[in-house]
């Protein structure tokens, strides 16, 4: 369903592995497993939101069966996940959850794949999602970044003051 999914949107094999784009398995304990097997302490994961503990008691991947989209810091580390529905579940995007490695209102999606070619422009292009930014650097507009979240922050926009003269704001009209 992920692989259709992209296919739809027209996203080569090269854009997807650029971007590290996954899919997260849909039976919601494949991660939980993977980490008791690696001797990885549980609570830990439940504390950066890749598990979490249910109303029952439970402990259960947090994304799953979802795209995945890793979120990278400006050094180029992961710092948090985005994930897409592939099917009508609401919300249609969840976040990691906010920790003292990730946090939206000062993430700026893609940079690390961006920062040069905003440097290079002096221009940065900034969009609301993943797909925005990712479909534009299939097309050549590699100093394309986004926002995460509703809003563009002042956290985010600091992060691109030292790159950029300009900005461009190529937002929906909602």
């Amino acid at each position: 369903m992920a692989l259709d999914y992209l296919d739809g949107r027209g996203l080569n094999k090269h854009i997807r592995s650029t971007f590290q784009l996954g899919l997260s398995p849909a039976n919601g304990d494949q991660l939980k497993h993977f980490f008791q097997t690696h001797d990885v302490n549980l609570d830990d994961a439940i504390k950066t939101g890749l598990l979490r503990r249910t109303t029952g008691g439970n402990i259960r991947d947090f994304f799953w069966g979802r795209l995945m989209f890793p979120i990278y810091d400006r050094k180029g580390r992961v710092a948090g996940f985005g994930a897409r529905a592939l099917d009508d579940s609401m919300p249609k995007y969840i976040n990691s959850v906010s920790t003292s490695i990730f946090d939206k209102s000062s993430t700026v999606y893609g940079l690390h794949l961006a920062a040069e070619n905003i440097r290079h422009k002096s221009t940065a292009i900034i969009v609301e999602g993943y797909m925005d930014t990712i479909t534009a650097h299939q097309h050549g507009y590699t100093n394309v970044v986004a926002s995460m979240g509703t809003a563009l922050t002042e956290q985010q926009v600091s992060l691109l003051k030292p790159m950029a003269t300009t900005f461009v704001l190529a937002l929906d009209s909602d």
